[in-house]
């Protein structure tokens, strides 16, 4: 396969075949160098073609928790009492700018996540 933009569906997968045939390519090796630059135009054409949105905020704490072992307790110091993080992780109050930058700053949960609107507070926010 010579190498093209990706710009239909068909170069899209024949990309992907090519990348297959390529995955245990060594770096630095024209193999190499060739999965990479393949990669790089499948990537750009996913970004235009299957753009994946951000998770709703409160999902992506607790994903953030489970994956990190995080409980409620320590979101405390995060988001306020133990009442008002289970009002948050009950989707009963919407974060506030000062707990989007603790989490951001604490967890490192990405503020980009942080201050999308929360499912079912799209009107209030």
């Amino acid at each position: 396969m010579q190498i093209k933009l990706v710009k239909s569906k068909k170069d899209y997968l024949e990309a992907l075949a090519e990348i297959e045939k390529l995955f245990n390519a060594k770096p630095n090796t024209s193999q190499g160098d060739r999965l990479e630059i393949l990669t790089i135009l499948v990537e750009s054409y996913e970004e235009k073609h299957h753009k994946i949105d951000f998770p709703d905020p409160i999902d992506a704490i607790y994903y953030w928790m489970e994956s990190r072992g995080i409980d409620r307790k320590e979101l405390k110091k995060y988001i306020g009492s133990r009442a008002r993080v289970s009002e948050i992780l009950s989707k009963k109050r919407v974060l506030t700018l000062p707990m989007i930058r603790r989490l951001n700053e604490g967890l490192h949960i990405p503020a980009e996540i942080l201050i999308r609107s929360q499912k079912g507070h799209e009107k209030r926010v």
